[in-house]
């Protein structure tokens, strides 16, 4: 996926930067400090720090923990006599002092704990109508970082002298998204970061489902269209404060960034350059516009052409693959320029090496793609099926049929012929599409794009399959669950478990390719020197090349796996050993035996039968595919039987778990889930059911009138 998004390419010369957390963000919702959420925070700061970072930190929540306090100790003096009396509300400044005197308590305690020394400065907003005060503040701030020392500041609402409404025009500032915005002035800050208790601006209120997060702010194009929702459930500020605080801060010449405080290190991926949150600066009206897909509006559009995809015929369906098979095989020659120059653009960044071999498009690539395409044309309909027919009653028949998901999420790393082998297969299943692949492959994706969605007859309409290009759209899609119906992660076991635990959609993948070979003691050996060259070489970026090979004590001392190892050394392969191969065969000790190298390495280990060899698969395993060579049929059986992975071999490569080579004329991807689709997901995986239910006027009537019979007609 993108690592960066080219507009925030100023943060790599940040060094002074103002962090303002808000009480909603400390806080929880019955008022009560967040100590897991501001400990979490505080580590952050503690990094910037150690990074060179000087790290300002302007907070709220001393009045609402001076309240809680004070309720408390109100509670504890109070008699039954005065409880039953009508209850004042407690003086906001007394509030204020009691808990600024706790808050800043907690962030020294936390800072301590985190070896780092915080200073508290009080002011208010008379304070800065003196130009002495002003440049005493600077000097104050200066020495303090200079010592490394953390400055945290809060508006002292103890002695201000401020009443509501506090916002006039006399105020200098007027709550403490202001006072931040303030401060990056005075202070000079290269960067203000106002945290939330959302992920940034959005475009309308954020439960709102139609609700998109605006990435770059433009005054001019989002002032007139932003529809703000509630107010803060606490403290006096709210988005419409931020955005105010931010607009002012940031067409003075300070950049802002307005992102949920929530996540755990959104301050520091924002110091990476990753496209969180709602960015503000002055020259956001320079740029060109940003590319928003209304991530909802494109699900939605998926959805309704697929419907119109489903209620083609059998034959016109056909005939959309066909289309898009010859468009592929004529625009050969500009997809491949464009492949060509991903591929080149990768070289030149030092990519790794197998992700630049998933990334090219080889020599006959779109022909094979062509033909997988008119294979999956050729094969039965699979919409509509009758799986299942019962008689009900007499007269009643019941029908259990093939039906389509619905809109299906894509995300894909690398591999561009994977965009093809997803549109392929989502049409032939009926189901809308959406897809992201990385940047690496952004031309030759948004070619193969444009050939398929141009081939797609306008009854159906081109926006049937959309292809997202900006990472920053993936968070808002993976919140669809009310238009999309299942998220297909493809890529790396970073990219599956980010996916997996940031959506309520059912996500179908899976997270590591570590794929094994046994070697039994009754193994034809010629045999298995091509089934275990061919796992490992053949491929070696692939999720289904081998990764583990698991060799019987027997075999071992019969010289067989010195041979093995020569061969595989010629061939490139780097080797580490587990416990008993690292020191028998004088090679490096794998580090994990739960790792998938998707390169030319792969770990050896020695065990002491086929049951040795079944638990190590089931323990280190991430049960993709695994394979047993023996010619002892009842050991084979064994195997087959006990390791529990979605695909289990038996004399034959790993490579072959693979949509096309198992018929299924392309895969979406392989799957290790257990619910739903499982090993190599073709047309099938992409189906659901539906239950057609044909009577002559029955009804229930509590089920006097109905006499059941439950005949099965599938036959």
């Amino acid at each position: 996926m993108d690592a960066a998004d080219p507009a925030r390419a100023f943060v790599k010369d940040v060094k002074r930067i103002i962090i303002k957390v808000g009480t909603a963000v400390v806080t929880r919702k019955d008022g009560r400090l967040a100590v897991g959420k501001l400990g979490t925070l505080c580590e952050q700061i503690k990094e910037l720090n150690t990074l060179g970072y000087e790290v300002i930190l302007v907070s709220s929540g001393a009045v609402g923990l001076g309240r809680q306090r004070l309720k408390y100790r109100k509670l504890v003096n109070s008699s039954f006599a005065d409880l039953q009396k009508p209850q004042v509300e407690l003086d906001g400044k007394a509030c204020a002092a009691v808990g600024q005197n706790s808050l800043m308590a907690i962030y020294d305690a936390l800072f301590t704990e985190l070896d780092v020394t915080s200073a508290q400065l009080l002011v208010t907003d008379n304070d800065f109508r003196d130009r002495d005060f002003r440049k005493q503040l600077t000097g104050t701030v200066k020495s303090l970082l200079a010592l490394k020392v953390i400055p945290i500041f809060n508006e002292n609402d103890a002695v201000s002298t401020r009443k509501a409404p506090y916002e006039d025009s006399s105020g200098i500032f007027w709550d403490n998204d202001s006072l931040a915005a303030l401060l990056a002035l005075e202070l000079k800050a290269d960067l203000l970061v106002l945290l939330s208790d959302v992920d940034g601006l959005y475009s309308g209120p954020p439960s709102d489902p139609r609700s998109r997060l605006i990435h770059t702010y433009i005054k001019e194009k989002h002032q007139n269209e932003i529809t703000f929702g509630e107010k803060s459930r606490v403290g006096r500020g709210g988005m419409t404060a931020k955005v105010k605080a931010a607009v002012n801060a940031a067409e003075a010449g300070s950049p802002v960034i307005i992102t949920s405080g929530y996540a755990p290190e959104n301050i520091l991926k924002i110091l990476q350059g990753q496209c969180l949150g709602t960015l503000f600066h002055k020259d956001a009206h320079k740029w060109a516009p940003e590319k928003e897909v209304p991530a909802h509006e494109m699900a939605v559009a998926a959805r309704d052409c697929s419907r119109r995809l489903q209620a083609l015929s059998e034959n016109e369906r056909k005939q959309v693959l066909l289309n898009i098979a010859d468009a592929l095989e004529a625009n050969e020659k500009e997809i491949r320029i464009e492949n060509e120059a991903d591929v080149a653009d990768a070289l030149q960044a030092n990519l790794d090496k197998s992700l630049v071999a998933r990334l090219l498009l080889k020599p006959g690539k779109i022909a094979s793609l062509a033909k997988n395409m008119r294979t999956l044309a050729k094969m039965e309909d699979p919409i509509g099926r009758v799986l299942k027919r019962t008689e009900v009653a007499d007269g009643l028949v019941l029908e259990k049929t093939s039906s389509p998901l619905g809109v299906l999420l894509i995300v894909f790393e690398s591999r561009p012929d994977a965009l093809v082998q997803i549109a392929s297969l989502a049409i032939r299943s009926g189901n809308g599409l959406l897809l992201k692949g990385g940047k690496e492959a952004r031309r030759s994706n948004a070619i193969l794009h444009k050939v398929i969605t141009e081939a797609i007859p306008k009854t159906v309409g081109g926006k049937l399959i959309g292809l997202v290009t900006s990472r920053a759209e993936i968070p808002e899609l993976l919140k669809l669950d009310d238009v999309i119906d299942l998220v297909i992660p493809r890529g790396s076991n970073k990219l599956v478990s980010s996916i997996k635990s940031s959506t309520k959609i059912p996500v179908l993948g899976h997270a590591d390719g570590i794929c094994h070979i046994y070697v039994d003691k009754s193994a034809d050996m010629e045999m298995a020197r091509r089934i275990v060259l061919d796992a490992k070489i053949d491929y070696p970026a692939g999720c289904n090349a081998m990764e583990t090979l698991l060799v019987h004590k027997d075999v071992s001392e019969a010289g067989w796996l010195n041979d093995i190892i020569v061969d595989l050394r010629t061939e490139g392969v780097t080797l580490y050993g587990g416990p008993r191969a690292s020191s028998m065969l004088n090679i490096p000790k794998a580090h994990s035996f739960h790792h998938e190298y998707s390169s030319l390495a792969c770990t050896i280990e020695i065990v002491d039968d086929v049951h040795s060899a079944i638990n190590h698969i089931n323990l280190y395993g991430s049960a993709h595919t695994d394979c047993i060579i023996a010619e002892d049929c009842k050991v084979a059986d064994v195997f087959l039987r006990q390791v529990d992975s979605a695909a289990v071999f038996h004399n034959a490569s790993t490579r072959f778990c693979d949509g096309a080579r198992f018929g299924l004329g392309a895969e979406v991807g392989i799957s290790t889930s257990r619910i739903h689709a499982r090993g190599p997901v073709g047309v099938e995986g992409l189906l659901t059911t539906r239950w057609i239910l044909k009577g002559s006027g029955q009804v229930v009537d509590g089920d006097k009138g109905v006499v059941y019979t439950h005949k099965d007609l599938t036959s």
